[in-house]
């Protein structure tokens, strides 16, 4: 059935009696998210380790029809959530055509519309707008003034109309009334100066706004969120206290509690899809990249004010394959498949994500981003031993073994010079890191278990010698005879 183009039609089509006329936009967010917890449908696709905190506190707030901000950290999904609630709106609703502020056909607000009405009665044209058109988004930042959020007098249209300016029709509509039977979002609310978050009163708790001082009244049906980062609370600017009064729910956000959790966010929002050659990442790659996030939000070097986006463990994970990916085209190989060196590789994806305190600046950022690997080498490392013997492999480094790994060599290589180490290949094939005849791996996993001992200080990794015995005090004679570098 086609839908109508003017009042006529639409006073007589099937919504016209529905019950889907006259809702305020609370309403029908409810009555749409009522029905989709009665099906069983998926809330929110795409946000992974808030099911059991976040969502339901989400939830709540909207089935109370209540206006409500997300405070958490950086990188805690808080935009995506709030771009996710138009799935919750209907998927067309009607609109007298060309009006600013969305109105009603059967209950307009705005002067144009009225005008309109009265002008073309039945004749009246019919627009219909989708969901994602009622969805109004506003980065705050302290240059936002009342004109841009509320509107304000346009002496231009004041002029070529010949209208006073006290007329409505001379009023340029702000975001706020545009998001008019919609959803008006805004980030980082406390970034507003505090004159103009004072002009977001009326319109939470009368539900109208005034423009220009002039007796403008428009009754905007709008559903306001926002999200807001704690440390803004000191360092940027604050949320009034009126403000802060009127918002009905305050939803604290966190970062994944599991490492298993943020892998599963990694793996969806890293871009993974290179084109031409086969891409293989061992599981073990994508835990330790996760963990250096972990052990990131962990250290003491790294402000917890800040925070530790989920971003650093994407960048990582991409950064490290691109570097896997640039080594499988230099030698013409047809996988793809990272190793720790990689990891390694992306460190410039993560100081730029790390605000250090007094401590780890005097340190630097890159220094700390390879503790972070090595010390998440370690954590995998324990996680999959399973009481397995490095004894043997401990001890060969100990009698003066050293070996010095190269990023950008082959596998076979690679896999040549790690079988000197007895006990290496056997252990990462007893341990399930990687299957016996499956080379490529068998190197990242070899690389994995050298970074773990590493980490536990029982032998030593240098960028210059390589992987050698735990703290030599000094070089005997013969000293790397059994040591071997390949490259």
């Amino acid at each position: 059935m086609p839908e109508p183009r003017t009042l006529h039609d639409l006073k007589n089509s099937p919504w016209a009696d529905s019950p889907l006329r006259g809702r305020t936009v609370r309403d029908e967010i409810r009555a749409n998210l009522l029905a989709r917890l009665s099906s069983g449908a998926e809330l929110f696709p795409g946000i992974v380790g808030y099911e059991d905190t976040i969502l339901p506190q989400i939830v709540n707030a909207l089935l109370a029809r209540h206006h409500f901000i997300l405070l958490g950290l950086r990188g805690q999904a808080k935009s995506r959530i709030l771009r996710e609630l138009t799935s919750l709106l209907d998927d067309r609703i009607p609109v007298i055509a060309g009006s600013e502020v969305n109105d009603d056909p059967f209950a307009p607000i705005s002067r144009y519309a009225r005008d309109l009405l009265a002008e073309c009665g039945e004749a009246t044209p019919i627009a219909w707008i989708r969901r994602d058109q009622r969805y109004v988004e506003k980065l705050a930042t302290p240059d936002v003034t009342i004109a841009d959020l509320i509107g304000d007098v346009d002496p231009i249209k004041a002029a070529r109309g010949g209208h006073l300016l006290s007329d409505e029709l001379t009023m340029h509509f702000g975001l706020l009334p545009r998001a008019n039977r919609g959803i008006f979002a805004i980030n980082e609310l406390p970034d507003l100066s505090g004159k103009v978050q004072v002009g977001l009163f009326n319109i939470m708790q009368e539900g109208d706004v005034q423009i220009k001082g002039y007796p403008v009244r428009l009754p905007l049906d709008v559903l306001l969120a926002f999200t807001a980062n704690p440390e803004d609370y000191t360092a940027r600017g604050k949320i009034i206290t009126p403000l802060k009064d009127r918002i009905g729910s305050e939803v604290i956000t966190h970062y994944p509690r599991t490492v298993q959790l943020g892998m599963q966010i990694t793996a969806q929002e890293a871009w993974m899809s290179r084109g031409g050659r086969q891409l293989d990442v061992p599981d073990f790659i994508l835990e330790l990249v996760e963990r250096v996030a972990f052990e990131a939000r962990e250290d003491k070097r790294v402000d917890r004010r800040s925070g530790v986006s989920q971003r650093l463990p994407i960048s990582v994970l991409e950064s490290a394959v691109s570097n896997a990916e640039r080594r499988a085209m230099m030698l013409d190989e047809n996988r793809v498949v990272p190793r720790v060196s990689d990891v390694y590789a992306a460190v410039p994806s993560i100081t730029g994500k790390l605000e250090l305190e007094y401590e780890g600046e005097l340190q630097g950022g890159e220094t700390i981003a390879r503790e972070l690997i090595r010390r998440a080498a370690g954590r995998v490392l324990d996680e999959r031993m399973g009481g397995a013997d490095l004894g043997p492999i401990v001890a060969w480094f100990d009698q003066g073994g050293a070996l010095k790994v190269p990023g950008d060599e082959r596998a076979e290589l690679c896999h040549q010079g790690f079988g000197v180490v007895p006990g290496l290949l056997e252990i990462v094939s007893d341990l399930g890191l990687a299957p016996r005849a499956d080379k490529a791996r068998a190197v990242a996993a070899c690389e994995l278990v050298l970074e773990g001992l590493a980490a536990h200080k029982r032998i030593s990794r240098s960028e210059e010698l390589g992987y050698t015995r735990a703290k030599p005090e000094r070089r005997e004679p013969g000293y790397g005879k059994g040591g071997i570098s390949f490259g």
